[in-house]
């Protein structure tokens, strides 16, 4: 297990999220995220999200626009936000989380088993502890 994959669980169980992903942005395109790291991503889902683009899906439009993205049910979402391969992900409530290092942007993906809303206030504290994200 990587270090990165090693932080990613103990971030989803502090948390209490059930599926995540680590997402850096690659040294030769800065508008590329690469796959780091995923914890009870389906493999079809890992496979079509192993590089996303800016503005593409959750994490591509948390590095486009360098705030949070959510949403509470990716299972019944019906904004362009949420692209249709997120609902193969057992889960519902889901955020991608921006955290820009140095040269590079990593985007941290976290969702909950239950619907929920995701409040400004939660939005901040789990962007604070993204910045722990180790790669």
């Amino acid at each position: 297990m990587s270090a990165t994959e090693a932080w990613l669980k103990s971030f989803l169980a502090r948390h209490g999220a059930v599926a995540g992903t680590v997402h850096v942005t690659l040294a030769e395109d800065a508008n590329t995220l690469a796959l780091r790291a995923a914890v009870n991503i389906p493999p079809k889902v890992q496979e079509v999200t192993r590089r996303v683009g800016r503005g593409k899906g959750m994490a591509g439009l948390a590095l486009e626009r360098g705030r949070p993205v959510s949403t509470c049910n990716l299972q019944t979402d019906d904004t362009t936000d949420v692209r249709p391969g997120a609902k193969a992900v057992q889960a519902q409530a889901a955020v991608a989380l921006p955290v820009v290092r140095d040269s590079e942007t990593v985007v941290v993906g976290l969702a909950w088993m239950d619907e929920r809303e995701l409040p400004e206030s939660l939005l901040e504290q789990l962007a604070e502890d993204a910045r722990s994200v180790e790669l």
